[in-house]
């Protein structure tokens, strides 16, 4: 099969003929679609650019190895996000050894936070939302990133992360009530 037929192929296609013929030219037009966005993701969440070329590399080795298990129930670059979220974050964790990245303590039902609306984050100028992305505890930041930079929905999400899409929901509230709070103490209004 020609190269610029096999680019016309959606992607379980491509993975089928992958499977079934092992042919590595198959596998070259996957890594060729999404090559650049695992490696973009892993920049952003490792934040060092040599061992998110070490990350991709070994993504992409996992992505061959466990491709049969793809089994298409979701879209398949939401599996790879998955893959590769979950490799960089157990990388991350392996770093830090301890700490929680994703806070599971019910906060007191009485003290539930008014939702912080998108338009309140998108008006934070770019520049302040990097600081404040940076500030924040990386389960909270990944999950503002996957919502408003990766334009996840909240079911593509839950998958990734497998959670409900209820949780989802109480996580992305609760990340932005914390970007809006880290916002107003590093800049506050004179």
């Amino acid at each position: 099969m020609e190269l610029t037929t096999q680019k016309e192929l959606t992607d379980t296609e491509v993975i089928q003929l992958f499977l079934k013929t092992r042919d590595s030219s198959f596998f070259s037009v996957l890594y060729s679609r999404y090559a650049r966005k695992v490696f973009s993701k892993c920049v952003s969440l490792l934040e060092d650019q040599a061992q998110a070329e070490d990350a991709m590399q070994d993504i992409f080795t996992k992505i061959f190895l466990n491709l049969s298990k793809f089994s298409g129930q979701s879209k398949f670059s939401t599996w790879i996000y998955s893959i590769t979220y979950n490799y960089c974050i157990d990388l991350i964790r392996k770093k830090k050894k301890s700490g929680v990245l994703f806070s599971d303590e019910m906060e007191s039902v009485g003290e539930v936070v008014d939702e912080v609306s998108d338009e309140e984050l998108l008006t934070m100028e770019v520049e302040r939302l990097k600081v404040v992305l940076d500030k924040m505890p990386l389960g909270d930041k990944s999950i503002l990133l996957m919502k408003y930079n990766d334009d996840m929905s909240i079911l593509e999400i839950a998958a990734v992360l497998d959670k409900s899409e209820s949780a989802i929901k109480m996580k992305i509230m609760r990340a932005k009530e914390k970007a809006r709070m880290i916002y107003k103490e590093l800049y506050p209004e004179k």
